[in-house]
This record gives C-alpha cells, sequence and structure tokens, in this order.
C-alpha cells in the first residue's frame, strides 16, 4: 500500500457522510470512531442541515447536532465528505455559509450557544 493510499483513509477527525438503513437515514459530521460496535460520529441527520445552518447564521438555538452512536449492523455506507468537481464539500459549504471554521462549528459547548 502506497502512502498516499494510507492518508487517504476515513481516520477520526475527517467529514463523512453516514448511509443507515432500518430506518433509511443520512447523517453528516465529524468522525470520532468505528469499532467492532459501530460508528461515533459527531454530526446530525442529513435531513436538518440546512436547518442547522441557519440557526448558526441567526444565532438561534439548534437541537439536533450531537455526538451520536450508530450499531454497526445498521451501517450500509461510510463515505468522506468531498468536494464533487465544482460542488464544495458540505463542510466547506457549512465553513463559506456561516464564516466560521468547522472546529468551531461543532465543539462540545456548541458553536454560538
Amino acid at each position: 500500500m502506497s502512502d498516499n493510499a494510507k492518508t487517504r483513509g476515513i481516520k477520526p477527525g475527517v467529514p463523512i457522510l453516514l448511509v443507515l438503513h432500518t430506518p433509511r437515514e443520512k447523517c453528516w459530521g465529524i468522525l470520532d470512531e468505528i469499532t467492532a460496535a459501530g460508528v461515533f460520529l459527531r454530526g446530525l441527520d442529513l435531513k436538518a442541515f440546512d436547518d442547522w445552518i441557519r440557526s448558526v447564521v441567526h444565532h438561534e438555538p439548534f437541537i439536533g447536532f450531537g455526538s451520536l452512536f450508530f450499531p454497526m449492523w445498521r451501517v450500509e455506507r461510510i463515505g468522506r465528505d468531498e468536494p464533487a468537481g465544482e460542488v464544495p464539500s458540505l463542510f466547506q459549504q457549512a465553513e463559506q455559509r456561516t464564516g466560521l471554521s468547522i472546529d468551531q462549528l461543532i465543539n462540545d459547548d456548541g458553536p454560538l450557544f
């Protein structure tokens, strides 16, 4: 395995998209850990992404972003949150739309509240 392949893996601290089944859900956030038991994520349901961004921009409270665990039996797919051509990744969109770094947005104390 080349050094480049090793550095491109999905590691803790990397923004990811997580697709789950039973029920079907999509989540976005920063990977905390992957174990045989499941996936630990600091993030939110992808359906709430735009509402979360709006709440940050308008300095409004938001419930839904937090530390999450999903058992491995529910995990269908894990992918890095990466740009696609001219379309920025979700974490890039969050930084652009709020003017805050991803670290400021997801810290344990909340971005602005």
